[in-house]
């Protein structure tokens, strides 16, 4: 009776989740409902680079419309979360046209070119002064945005990853934030997944 009664707690234990994975699992599930920040991924390619490539990082003019985000956050929020994982980074200063980036990263001897831009973006009320401001209840909610990126080999101009990052607020954190305000952790999740990093 004790050989079976110690089976049956061993079989219980081996099936326990560590508390990690539990608290990674309720995160993504409070994601996907909602009720925290939620971004999603899109990658047209698996390809993943080494650590010791040399990207520059450029952000396109295109502003989304009817919305003015900062001038270069794009460029600067994927800059922070790409040198955690890849040493040897550039950013362009400003804005560039692909044409111009291309340029710059060649001269920078980059290995590769990673062309971003805000495709889109929907600040809703979030604080009582932007209610004060616009009072329309349909504009209440949690923000959202899409980010398209491009990775390009510079010597060929080779189109080696296309990516889009759907992002949106969540109910819980929607206070006083900016579409611009999410773009962080899903750049830092794309430069984990091109080095090839789990997620």
């Amino acid at each position: 009776m004790q050989r079976l009664l110690m089976l049956l707690v061993l079989l219980g234990l081996t099936g326990c989740m560590k508390v990690s994975d539990m608290a990674d699992g309720t995160l993504y599930q409070l994601r996907d409902a909602g009720v925290l920040d939620h971004a999603h991924i899109q990658r047209n390619s698996t390809w993943r680079l080494q650590a010791d490539s040399l990207i520059y990082i450029a952000q396109g003019h295109f502003v989304p419309p009817g919305h003015a985000t900062p001038a270069n956050v794009v460029a600067e929020q994927a800059f922070a979360g790409f040198v955690e994982y890849f040493p040897m980074v550039r950013r362009a200063p400003s804005p560039q046209g692909l044409e111009e980036a291309m340029q710059a990263a060649r001269g920078q001897g980059a290995h590769y070119l990673l062309y971003l831009r805000f495709a889109s973006a929907d600040d809703r009320i979030g604080t009582y002064d932007e209610w004060a401001d616009q009072e329309a209840l349909d504009r209440l909610g949690v923000d959202k945005g899409v980010i398209q990126l491009m990775l390009l080999e510079t010597n060929t101009r080779y189109l080696l990853d296309y990516a889009r990052i759907r992002q949106r607020g969540g109910f819980l954190t929607f206070y006083d934030k900016k579409p611009q305000d999410l773009i962080g952790p899903p750049l830092r999740e794309y430069a984990r997944r091109l080095i090839g990093l789990s997620h």
